[in-house]
Order: C-alpha cells, then structure tokens, then sequence
C-alpha cells in the first residue's frame, strides 16, 4: 500500500500544517503552481514529492517537473498535469490521451475547486485537490490523502486546513 499526500496550487505559501498531515504519506504528489522551487524542495526534503509545473511556475521549477507526468503507483496508472479540466470538459492539451489511452486516476489543479468525479465514460477517477495556497479566489485551503492499494484507490480524505484569510 502506498499512502499519498495530494496537494496543489501553494503559490509560494506552504502552511506548516501540511508537514502534519502528511507525516504518515509515503509520497506527495503536486498538481502544480508550486510557486517557488524552494517550496518544492522543502516538500521533497520531507517525503519523495512527485509533481508538475503550473502556469504561475518559472523556468527554474520546470526544469524540474514537467507539464505533464504519467506513471504507475501499485497497479495504477496515473496521470497528472496542472491545467486539465474535468470529465466531459477536458483541456485540449490532453483530451486525446484521455480518451485513447485513459488513466485510471487523473489528477489536475489550477481551478482553487476541490472536485472529486468519476468519468464513467473512460472509468477514471478525476481528483482536484483545491487550493492550499493564500492566492487565489478560493475561501478554504484544501488538500487530500488517500491510499493506492494494488490496483485500488482507497480511504480518500479531504482535509481543510484553514480559511484563505
């Protein structure tokens, strides 16, 4: 089993509580807009960190992580990106691969809305974690936890960790 921390959208601001309530993750993974690669590395001293670039990152950080990052955790196949829309609205940029070769989990940022769907038409869980930065329109900071377990995504948590104020 591996337990993953899910988290998206800092903006530079990464709340001391995260550090918390990833204590038992076994990876974090970042669905983009890190805001600074000092963020980032932080986030990677802590536990292994998986992630991609977003909109507001520079250069510095996308030498680091991609756009785009397709991989397998257990019997999963998982692809994340940070600009990728929701079931029946996917961004073009990466609506053919999910409809020719779809993950099984799809992770994306950028909208700040926490969303959890199942696309029924490609059997794909989608996860938004929200936003835990300070930037942005949301009204809550968000992130997730949940467990892959062979080839099941389990026990999905949803934490508030404070208003954006």
């Amino acid at each position: 089993m591996t337990r993953i921390g899910l988290i998206s959208d800092t903006h530079s601001y990464l709340d001391e509580s995260v550090f918390k309530h990833f204590e038992n993750c076994d990876e974090i993974w970042h669905a983009g807009d890190f805001g600074t690669l000092e963020l980032a590395d932080q986030l990677a001293a802590f536990k292994p960190t998986k992630g991609v670039y977003g909109n507001i990152d520079g250069k510095d950080i996308r030498i680091v992580y991609p756009e785009n990052l397709r991989f397998n955790c257990e019997g999963v196949d998982v692809l994340m990106t940070h600009i990728g829309g929701y079931p029946g609205k996917y961004n073009p940029s990466i609506r053919t691969e999910m409809y020719s070769n779809p993950p099984k989990l799809f992770i994306c940022g950028h909208s700040h809305i926490l969303k959890v769907m199942h696309d029924k038409k490609i059997n794909c869980l989608h996860l938004n974690p929200g936003a835990a930065g300070k930037q942005g329109w949301h009204k809550v900071r968000t992130l997730m936890r949940f467990n892959i377990d062979g080839n099941k995504i389990q026990d999905l948590q949803v934490i508030e960790l404070a208003d954006r104020y």
